[in-house]
């Protein structure tokens, strides 16, 4: 049965409001996935055929996309961005809100997308304070049909080799893929998700077998030259490798 949604989340974040407008709005995959930029304007195009319906650089954007397909999980979506200055501008307090109408299951399709909010609005966040304006090369992919399993995700912290007792904040040499190890940062970690920080990289991982689905993985590449596909090959066979695949 449908019903509505909505996932409210506030915070503050070093970076000031005109970083912030940038990052959500320019679609480079900096943070999230690129995407087409919305056309800036009120009841412009905005991304995935969403219409805008507002644009008050830098503080408020909101787009909305009705009529999803029939195939969809979705028949309403709305992603709304609140930006507001502190610290005389030098800091930017943001609310953000996801509503919208899920079409059935729906407590599964809540748990899972209020869940996956409070990760890429970290990564937002490590975004505007580590590798604001950098030029992303973006790859994301799916495990193998084997990461569906119910205790999956566990499978993804043995493979970087972090211990079942490795925090967020914890300094690691991770195992990457082609033997790579990795000089990286655990900056978030809980039983859905893991992210990695480098010097050079956001490194995600995604336990969306706890929803049904297969483990996810992203990669947003800053280093200069950075080649997306090369990513995705790698870390696709490390991530099959883990599974056995």
């Amino acid at each position: 049965m449908s019903k509505e949604f909505e996932i409210a989340r506030e915070f503050e974040v070093d970076a000031t409001p005109d970083q912030v407008w940038d990052a959500v709005t320019s679609g480079t995959g900096g943070w999230l996935w690129p995407m087409e930029p919305p056309e800036p304007r009120e009841g412009g195009r905005g991304p995935w055929g969403s219409t805008v319906t507002a644009w008050d650089p830098p503080h408020k954007y909101t787009n909305r996309l009705e009529g999803v397909d029939e195939n969809s999980e979705q028949t309403l979506n709305q992603l709304d961005y609140t930006v507001e200055p502190r610290d005389g501008g030098r800091r930017a307090w943001v609310r953000y809100v996801h509503s919208g109408i899920f079409v059935d299951d729906w407590d599964n399709q809540y748990d899972g997308a209020s869940r996956h909010t409070d990760f890429y609005l970290h990564t937002l966040r490590e975004y505007l304070t580590r590798f604001a304006a950098r030029p992303a090369a973006f790859a994301t992919f799916d495990g193998p049909e084997a990461s569906k399993g119910a205790d999956a995700f566990a499978a993804v912290g043995r493979a970087l080799g972090l211990g079942d007792d490795t925090a967020e904040g914890t300094r690691v040499q991770a195992q990457g893929p082609d033997g790579q190890v990795l000089d990286a940062v655990v900056d978030f970690r809980n039983p859905y998700f893991i992210g990695l920080r480098t010097d050079d990289a956001l490194v995600r991982f995604f336990g969306r077998n706890h929803w049904g689905a297969p483990v996810g993985m992203s990669v947003h590449d800053f280093a200069p030259g950075a080649d997306a596909k090369r990513n995705e090959a790698a870390w696709q066979g490390w991530l099959n490798q883990a599974f056995g695949a």
